[in-house]
């Protein structure tokens, strides 16, 4: 009989892969059910949700209670706010904006300012990628929030186009990272301006609708702010958050955000479509960058994307893309392990204050369900908090 050259190339791989080491099994998904609790713990959380995506895994616990002496225990319909996750809403918004040719990662604000608002500049002007990079020489902060105004209720549009005018940028654009709340609330602004609808609206056409996310909001009803999590602190009112629509104002559940992860990983319905890869990628190199403050509560980011920080390089077995987030009594946090088809997220309503830093926690969590090494040991930096009537709209982790 007459083997030919395909054949035995092909009988050589056969007997390769049964000569291979059998890979080791991943833990199983329910496993997840002991790492919880000492997440739990270690945040001082009042209540607490964590989900957990592994292919076409879900785990899903709600630890604590709703509110302090409540006596429930949170489910996937109880209401957390994302604070800062709202950032990577906005860069999907941008991402889609882009395929689509609407506006591109190297426009000028200035382009889509207010008719007679001068966008300031230094060397040259800021474009939609350093806002989405927290490059533009902006500060963190229009300004701390007035006495009596509920969280993420400040800054309006009104005032921070009145406001950036006046501004002197502390950097020349693209030189130096430094976190900006108040960058991607001007950013929600230029893509609200890009397609002359309010952006809510946008957001809700490109992102929320597709996905099913009908408990994600900028405006909840009674009944959603009957079931937000309630901390140990007063907090402020439960209320429209448009203001910080692109930085910090949206409100969310376990379920909707089960259902993000798996868009993030592109592991959801056949019918949706994974998030584009250019959402995800590296934008900036911090070595690069005279400067970088205020990006490192999940890890010291080897890169910076739209909205997201990346830790360790892309070809670690490890690396994972994260984004904080925090305020008004909350601590909200995703990591992806894009390459794993693994993603976390967890919010918590404050209780004592954190005994670990539970955003490392929780990407040790999900490296070990995803069968990877863990990351490297780095210092905790504790966590101060402010009182509430003096703090801005996102004054704690970012």
């Amino acid at each position: 009989m007459r083997i030919t050259l395909p054949a035995i190339f092909l009988c050589l791989l056969v007997r390769a892969l049964a000569q291979a080491p059998p890979q080791p099994a991943l833990p199983d998904l329910s496993t997840a059910e002991s790492l919880g609790p000492d997440l739990f713990a270690n945040s001082g959380a009042v209540g607490m949700v964590v989900v957990v995506v592994r292919d076409d895994q879900v785990f899903f616990h709600g630890y604590g209670e709703t509110a302090p002496d409540s006596h429930i225990a949170p489910s996937t319909d109880s209401v957390v706010r994302l604070c800062s996750l709202t950032k990577i809403f906005t860069t999907d918004v941008l991402a889609k904006l882009v395929k689509q040719k609407i506006v591109r990662l190297d426009d000028p604000l200035q382009r889509y300012a207010p008719k007679h608002a001068l966008v300031p500049s230094r060397d040259q002007q800021i474009t939609l990628e350093e806002l989405a990079t927290h490059t533009s020489g902006l500060p963190r902060e229009l300004g701390s929030r007035p006495r009596k105004t509920a969280p993420f209720a400040y800054p309006d549009r009104t005032t921070r186009w009145e406001w950036l005018p006046r501004q002197t940028l502390a950097s020349v654009p693209g030189s130096e990272a430094v976190y900006s709340n108040i960058g991607f609330d001007l950013l929600s602004d230029a893509l609200e301006s890009a397609v002359h609808k309010p952006y809510a609206a946008l957001l809700a056409e490109e992102t929320l609708h597709p996905l099913g996310m009908r408990q994600t909001t900028l405006y909840p009803n009674a009944v959603q702010c009957e079931r937000l999590l309630r901390s140990a602190h007063d907090d402020g009112l439960c209320t429209v958050t448009e203001a910080t629509q692109g930085s910090a104002g949206l409100y969310s559940t376990a379920g909707d955000m089960t259902t993000w992860l798996k868009y993030l990983l592109g592991t959801g319905s056949p019918v949706v479509q994974a998030q584009d890869p250019a959402a995800q990628a590296v934008y900036v190199d911090p070595a690069s960058l005279k400067k970088e403050v205020g990006l490192d509560h999940g890890g010291k980011p080897t890169g910076i994307g739209l909205g997201w920080m990346h830790l360790l390089p892309a070809d670690d077995p490890s690396h994972i893309i994260e984004k904080t987030g925090g305020g008004a009594g909350f601590s909200s946090y995703i990591a992806i392990v894009p390459a794993h088809h693994a993603a976390i997220f967890f919010s918590f309503a404050e209780g004592s204050g954190w005994k670990q830093n539970v955003f490392k926690e929780a990407n040790n969590m999900l490296l070990d369900l995803a069968g990877l090494p863990l990351l490297p040991e780095e210092p905790f930096k504790p966590k101060v908090r402010r009182h509430p009537k003096h703090r801005s709209h996102s004054a704690q982790a970012p």
